[in-house]
């Protein structure tokens, strides 16, 4: 099976996360694309967080009805920080029959050098990344250039979409409407659980 894994927080999962899915799977010819929300972020602290399982559960609500798609919650249970290089090695020992694309938005890959064991990752997985006005190809390859294995990177075109969890989290906090940005069912979700914010729905659960 050819696997995409695409890994981030989800805080929360939007339209831009199903169409980068979408078209990592048409244009590296993948089987499956496998969500993979965080559990421990090791470089960062995740605004707004409303809790792994949370998330967890916004990207099985988001994905429900592709079945291209699937959620995994191995970063979730596994105890400490969520090193890539540690899930794709859990995921090379579970399927070795496999091949694993790991794909990352531009900004990720501009920071690859500074992750945990690069070069494993690289080693691990084909990465494959989707260039962003702010990161180019040509950005991305002077940053990643020395790393070992960093010059066989894949690069996806992809529809500009100018949607992102800090601007749902915001306009859900302002009452603002998120439909559209997010799946109905996230939505829904986010609105009836008061998450960033948001004020719950009349008949809704507290």
């Amino acid at each position: 099976m050819r696997l995409g894994i695409l890994g981030g927080a989800f805080n929360p999962p939007h339209t831009g996360h199903l169409v980068c899915a979408q078209e990592a799977l048409t244009q590296l010819e993948l089987d499956k694309v496998l969500f993979v929300p965080v559990g421990e972020a090791p470089h960062r602290s995740l605004e707004g967080d409303p809790g792994a399982e949370e998330r967890l559960e916004m990207v099985e609500l988001a994905i429900a009805d592709d079945d291209r798609f699937e959620a995994s919650r191995v970063e979730i249970d596994r105890d400490g920080p969520s090193y890539t290089s540690d899930t794709l090695r859990g995921l090379r020992e579970a399927m070795p029959d496999d091949e694993l694309f790991l794909i990352l938005g531009g900004d990720q890959a501009a920071t690859l050098a500074s992750w945990h064991e690069p070069e494993a990752v690289l080693e691990l997985a084909t990465v494959a990344v989707v260039e962003r006005i702010s990161w180019s190809k040509h950005a991305i390859g002077i940053k990643v250039g020395r790393l070992r294995g960093g010059r066989a990177i894949r690069y996806l075109d992809m529809p500009l979409i100018q949607i992102s969890s800090s601007l749902i989290r915001r306009r859900a906090g302002e009452g603002r409407p998120i439909r559209y940005l997010v799946p109905d069912k996230v939505a829904a979700y986010i609105e009836s659980n008061g998450l960033y914010g948001a004020s719950v729905s009349e008949g809704a659960p507290a």
